[in-house]
């Protein structure tokens, strides 16, 4: 999350676009986003929501993206300061959207876009903190990490498409060793969990991520674009 958004996050004024749900959009406190995705849901407990996503031109906001239904994680919602790993939460906040990866070939995103194979995997093993929350590529099996790995591939079709929200994520470069695996110079908390992103819902409720229709989801990374330093916001309405 961008430093000058962090602090917006408990204290957001909104400003109401018409709209058949009266969904709204942040106001120009979301620093210089152009693309922001708005997820709402009814109450902390709630294991729906919905999204909607907005895009400013020529100094206004318009609908982008309707209102649609959206699979939250089974734990509900808590503030982004206070999740933690394993309790099926999504973080409360204002999040960028980095980049995508996917089952699937890009969708024409303009997102940096990475096709994920049955070796890749994403590791967020806390005894193992250089590797938390971190996009691994290398061919192994990652038997040691126990649950504390998702390999993409074998995820299915919710991870057809996928795009990384900055939750949590670490903040030093990263590189890759003698072996293949990608280590980050400065890891994040390993106490907050990780691997938050906003993907294809498959039905069930998630592990803390957003998860909309196959559809709406590729046309949203048909839309993104980081030229205009998309976000997305995630409250309690």
């Amino acid at each position: 999350m961008r430093p000058s958004l962090i602090a917006l996050v408990a204290a957001f004024s909104f400003a109401a676009v018409p709209s058949a749900h009266a969904t709204s959009v942040p106001d120009t406190r979301v620093g210089d986003s152009r693309q922001v995705i708005v997820v709402e849901a009814p109450r902390w407990s709630s294991t729906e929501g919905t999204l909607t996503a907005f895009e400013k031109r020529r100094g206004e906001w318009t609908i982008a993206q309707p209102t649609v239904r959206a699979q939250l994680g089974y734990g509900g919602l808590v503030r982004g300061d206070k999740r933690r790993q394993g309790t099926g939460t999504v973080p409360t906040g204002v999040f960028d959207i980095l980049r995508g990866f996917g089952r699937k070939a890009d969708p024409g995103t303009s997102l940096k876009y990475v096709q994920v194979d049955r070796n890749d995997a994403w590791t967020y093993n806390p005894r193992v903190p250089s590797t938390y929350n971190v996009f691994q590529t290398v061919d192994r099996s990652w038997n040691s990490y126990g649950g504390y790995v998702e390999k993409l591939w074998d995820m299915g079709y919710q991870y057809d498409y996928v795009a990384i929200l900055d939750y949590n994520l670490p903040r030093g470069p990263i590189t890759a060793g003698a072996k293949g695996v990608r280590r980050s110079s400065t890891p994040p908390d390993t106490s907050r969990g990780g691997g938050i992103f906003l993907h294809v819902d498959n039905g069930n409720k998630t592990a803390g991520c957003i998860a909309v229709k196959k559809k709406v989801m590729r046309d949203l990374m048909r839309w993104l674009d980081p030229k205009k330093d998309p976000v997305i916001v995630i409250r309690v309405t």
